[in-house]
């Protein structure tokens, strides 16, 4: 959970980023507020001059000055205060995409993918206005306060009168930003929800068709809308409340120092252009409809900070300084266990795979088999125990060495990059087209890759692949890797059993001799491995060939038969 202290540190970080931009917007602002409070006196000295019929064509141009001079700080404010808002907005969008893409696994494992994105585009946004807000703040403060001055230097009853009513003022806005705080948060809080059941609706889109539960699942997704909807009223009420009290305060305090000042003209205490010029001065002290849009904005930021920092403040996996020294991948889990969601998954799994073997992963659903595949390569973290690769943990590892070494193929590959080359060059420090096109011919992808109109060069989202076709470009980016340990969790699930026979044939003599773990649920698939982990309720229950170990009725009924291998 974030704190108030993280928000503020998040917020200062913002503003630095932008802190020249800023600085000019509070002093444009600033001046701008500064013009208008000189202009009330201007036209009520130019107004007394020409009720004297004296020469007032000076104080006509300071006040057609005063006026073209705020218009023109008005509009440089509105264009900083946008730039600071948009470079804001891509700083916080920049920091929090490559903190989730530090976290990697643990990000949507926590917040789910569409809380995630409601997060990086809506609270993003509005936290990107906090700096510009901030800036602002000292001229939406200085109009009060410069009002009040001005009036005490005209005469100082009328603004005793006006400070008569200060407090009241001040209490209204203190109540209404604590409760616009409130309003927002929840608010937004709500909208995370409805994104994260859509993202999940979507991602299962073909799951709800086949059902025919479409609109059931509309009605999940929408169900919170009802809690949004009472959340929106509530901030706007809090607003209309809050704009309402004050227009009620303000005009009966400006009332106030109109009639003060009124009997002062009659009694020759104060000119007619300073009784106008008072006039203008309350109407500037009281009007805090300004401070009230400003406070919303603020409140609005606070809480798209607040949730901007529940994810930034969720601590990213740390990395050592060291190499890998020469050898083959042997991997070693020593005593490693993991918690997710409250359960025991893995506990005291102690397994050694030596360098340049491929050892099978088997067991029922749920033991922890893609967990374990996660933790190999350190996606994840193990709870307890550690792992290592030729003898060095992987903590201890650099996050650079750790990627070069460790080369992943999922069940569902994220087609990235631009062109279907892209993709499986991804991670490459230096791709080579031979290199892809080799990866792409022993994944048995090179075929239906120049099929395509454009063949390699063919852009992904333009690609039409079945779910095989997406597994064999996963595995090519896999073996163009080439590393020293690669990890297969299910990415062989999707294949016919011919091209699943060719590629595991392909695992074994591809490459320079790397260890292969693969996550097995075909009998055939682990046979072909050098020796298979049978995984069971947690823990590694027994590791042996394939031969040795279809002896067991319990490690045949993993594949769902009772038959020899």
């Amino acid at each position: 959970m974030t704190t108030r202290a993280d928000a503020v540190a998040l917020t200062r970080l913002a503003t630095r980023h932008s802190g020249a931009r800023c600085a000019a917007l509070c002093l444009v602002s600033t001046a701008s507020t500064g013009a208008g409070l000189l202009l009330p006196a201007a036209l009520g000295r130019t107004l007394d001059l020409l009720l004297a019929h004296a020469p007032a064509t000076r104080w006509v141009l300071y006040c057609a000055g005063l006026v073209l001079l705020t218009a023109l700080l008005d509009a440089c404010e509105t264009l900083l205060s946008g730039t600071v808002t948009a470079r804001t907005t891509a700083w916080l969008r920049g920091r929090l995409t490559g903190h989730v893409l530090d976290l990697g696994p643990r990000a949507t494992a926590r917040f789910g993918p569409g809380d995630l994105v409601a997060r990086l585009v809506g609270n993003a946004a509005q936290a990107g206005t906090a700096p510009a807000a901030r800036a602002a703040l000292p001229a939406a403060l200085a109009a009060p306060v410069g009002g009040m001055v001005a009036l005490a230097l005209i005469d100082w009853r009328p603004a005793v009168v006006l400070l008569a009513g200060a407090p009241v003022l001040t209490l209204l806005l203190r109540a209404f930003a604590r409760d616009t705080t409130r309003c927002v948060a929840e608010y937004q809080r709500v909208q995370g929800r409805i994104a994260g059941a859509l993202a999940e609706a979507v991602d299962g889109r073909r799951t709800v068709r086949a059902a025919g539960t479409a609109r059931k699942e509309t009605a999940r997704i929408l169900r919170p809308l009802p809690e949004l909807s009472r959340a929106g009223h509530r901030m706007w009420r809090v607003q209309g409340r809050a704009a309402g009290q004050a227009s009620a305060v303000a005009p009966l305090l400006q009332l106030a120092v109109v009639a003060v000042a009124g009997v002062l003209l009659t009694r020759h205490r104060l000119t007619a252009g300073e009784t106008l010029a008072a006039s203008r001065y309350a109407v500037l002290a009281t009007g805090v409809g300004v401070l009230v849009g400003q406070f919303a904005a603020l409140a609005r930021a606070r809480a798209a900070t607040d949730r901007l920092g529940e994810v930034l403040t969720k601590p990213a996996p740390a990395y050592g300084a060291r190499r890998l020294p020469p050898g083959t991948g042997r991997l070693e889990l020593r005593g490693v266990g993991a918690r997710r969601g409250g359960r025991t998954v893995l506990e005291g799994v102690d397994l050694v795979v030596p360098g340049a073997t491929t050892l099978a992963v088997v067991g029922r659903s749920g033991t922890g088999k893609s967990l374990l595949a996660a933790l190999a390569g350190r996606l994840a973290d193990p709870d307890t125990g550690e792992i290592l690769l030729d003898g060095i943990p992987l903590r201890d590892l650099s996050h650079d060495e750790l990627r070069r070494a460790v080369g992943y193929a999922f069940e569902r590959p994220a087609l990235l990059g631009t062109t279907i080359e892209d993709t499986i060059a991804l991670g490459l420090a230096a791709p080579s087209p031979a290199r892809v096109r080799e990866a792409a011919r022993t994944a048995h992808a090179d075929d239906f890759v120049r099929r395509l109109p454009q063949g390699y060069d063919t852009l992904c989202a333009e690609a039409p692949h079945s779910g095989g076709e997406a597994q064999r470009l996963g595995l090519a980016r896999a073996f163009a890797h080439d590393g020293r340990l690669m990890i297969l969790d299910d990415a062989l699930s999707s294949l016919d059993t011919v091209t699943e026979s060719r590629i595991a044939e392909a695992l074994l003599s591809h490459g320079s001799g790397g260890t292969r773990l693969l996550i097995a649920h075909r009998a055939a698939t682990a046979a072909r491995a050098d020796a298979v982990a049978w995984l069971d309720g947690g823990r590694v229950r027994a590791v042996g060939t394939h031969a040795r170990l279809w002896e067991d009725a319990g490690y045949r009924a993993v594949f769902g038969d009772g038959g020899p291998g």
